[in-house]
């Protein structure tokens, strides 16, 4: 199975800066987007510049939040689909557990995994394991 990566970007530029490493580092054969929502500061030009393999989608203005990924996935063919905000770092191996759970399970249809604040707390009340909705 294929996935995908989405990230959503608004002015975001040192986000990407800070936290898109780890993304291209850690998340294997999955092809990386990132849907620009018409950013002003020099989101898209750093991105070209520094990551010519990352797929870029353009919106033609800032759609929000849910407006804009929904617009960014109708660009999107893989079969499984993560998004991601743009202020999350990722750990090696993230996204195994959640290919995983996918190829195991026909009839999953969404996934949460776990995560942690940057000083290593839990935020969420999910277990080791990806839950399965």
């Amino acid at each position: 199975m294929k996935a995908a990566v989405v990230i959503l970007n608004w002015n975001g530029r040192k986000l990407l800066e800070q936290f898109l490493p780890s993304v291209v580092n850690f998340s294997g054969d999955a092809t990386i987007y990132v849907a620009d929502n018409n950013s002003t500061d020099d989101s898209v030009k750093f991105l070209q510049s520094n990551y010519p393999a990352i797929k870029l989608i353009q919106n033609k203005r800032n759609l929000g939040y849910a407006s804009g990924y929904n617009l960014a996935l109708k660009s999107v063919s893989e079969e499984i689909v993560v998004l991601l905000n743009s202020d999350v770092e990722v750990s090696e191996n993230w996204l195994e557990p959640i290919l995983k759970t996918f190829q195991q399970e026909n009839e999953v249809a969404a996934i949460q995994p776990k995560f942690w604040t940057i000083n290593g707390k839990n935020i969420s009340s999910m277990p080791e394991q990806p839950v399965v909705l």
